[in-house]
């Protein structure tokens, strides 16, 4: 078997496995999708405040920190 033997046998392996795999995805059902995930409210007045909370805090510690240098 030639080198020009060997490559058209490889190539045509090539195609029956792709055609074999298109094949069997037309057979599988489509994939379900995820319902979306749901975001709860929640307390938005509470959230405001503990994030004005770390906001001064983080002004609190940066100030501090600088002054130490």
């Amino acid at each position: 078997m030639d080198a020009n033997e060997k490559r058209l046998a490889a190539a045509l392996a090539a195609v029956s496995a792709y055609i074999q795999t298109e094949e069997e995805a037309l057979v599988m059902p489509p994939p379900m999708r995820p319902e979306p995930r749901r975001f709860e409210q929640g307390n938005l007045w509470g959230l405001s405040g503990r994030q004005g909370m770390m906001q001064m805090r983080n002004l609190m510690q940066m100030k501090t920190f600088n002054r130490l240098r």
